[in-house]
């Protein structure tokens, strides 16, 4: 072989490890849509983790904020609290049902509450209602639009969600809160004392329970329900009063609910009922019903048609633009 043919097969030698070594490189650069979207996301966000919102007998309970760095606009917000029985889990554990808004620029808050080894019912009906004012008075400081407060949550968090939209201030879980002082104080908050709850756009109840005395007796009754409630002496009537059937009345903020019709833990029935109760008082509201769903676990196509209908629901009730 002479120089010059070793020269060329050299030559073409490195022109193919190129392309081999290349194309990892080119592939790499050629991002999806969604790897776009999270490359630069860290910029696009400040994050204030572990934010004490309510301190109660000497227990700090805290919150996570993603709020976009564009500090010009007022930012729609949605509150998310955590499932897990009221008893297990954390904020951390749903880190990612925040990423479907915050894709759209939405500002995020993240919520813990005591669980039942700390505090038995009503304590977490109490701390997310602390939440929530914790939000309407930090509203400015943070750039939530306080006219697009969205509440969500799965299971025991989609019945926190449900209680902490519902509640009338009447109700009486709001005094435990640790800024309750400031309750008085009209100038103080985005929504006066003198109205009937703390103003929420709109709430996404995913397979939440909205009837907890139901869970007290078969055949429907769960232990993690009993473990709540503990041996308090009146124990039905604080399961009456956290259960959100008990606030349906005309002035809600639009409610959508979303519960497999074969939930073997919550039972479709809770999400039936509560479509019914809420009709029957004006309140508007939409089921949607996931066939032989069961507990979350939802199908992709399943998440994709729920979250397109979200966002119509959204959009409907003015909360998108």
């Amino acid at each position: 072989m002479t120089r010059k043919t070793i020269k060329r097969s050299s030559l073409i030698l490195i022109c193919v490890l190129a392309i081999f070594i290349g194309v990892p490189r080119l592939v790499y650069a050629q991002l999806s849509e969604i790897e776009r979207w999270i490359a630069p996301l860290k910029n696009e966000y400040r994050i204030e983790a572990n934010v004490t919102y309510h301190v109660v007998n000497n227990y700090e309970v805290k919150l996570d904020v993603f709020v976009p760095r564009d500090a010009t606009t007022l930012h729609p917000t949605v509150i998310l609290i955590h499932g897990g029985s009221w008893r297990s889990l954390s904020k951390e554990h749903h880190f990612l049902d925040l990423l479907p808004y915050l894709a759209r620029g939405w500002a995020v808050v993240n919520v813990e509450y005591r669980l039942a080894d700390v505090a038995l019912a009503p304590g977490a009906v109490e701390d997310c209602r602390c939440a929530l004012w914790w939000v309407l008075r930090n509203a400015e400081a943070y750039k939530f639009d306080p006219e697009k407060i969205v509440i969500t949550g799965t299971s025991a968090g989609g019945h926190l969600a449900l209680t902490t939209g519902m509640l009338p201030i009447s109700a009486g879980f709001d005094w435990h809160c640790r800024l309750t002082e400031n309750l008085l104080n009209l100038d103080t908050y985005t929504t006066p004392l003198n109205q009937t709850r703390p103003k929420v756009a709109a709430i996404i109840n995913w397979y939440g329970i909205t009837d907890v005395v139901d869970f007290m007796e078969e055949p429907n009754q769960k232990l993690f329900a009993l473990q709540w409630l503990g041996s308090q002496r009146n124990a039905e009537a604080i399961a009456k009063d956290v259960s959100p059937l008990t606030y349906v009345e005309l002035g809600l903020p639009p409610i959508l609910t979303i519960h497999g019709d074969a939930d073997p833990v919550v039972p479709y029935s809770h999400a039936v009922r509560l479509h019914e109760a809420l009709t029957k008082a004006g309140v508007p509201n939409q089921l949607i019903t996931i066939p032989q769903g069961g507990h979350g676990k939802f199908s992709e196509q399943e998440m994709i048609q729920v979250y397109e209908a979200i966002w119509s629901f959204l959009t409907r009730h003015e909360v998108l633009n």
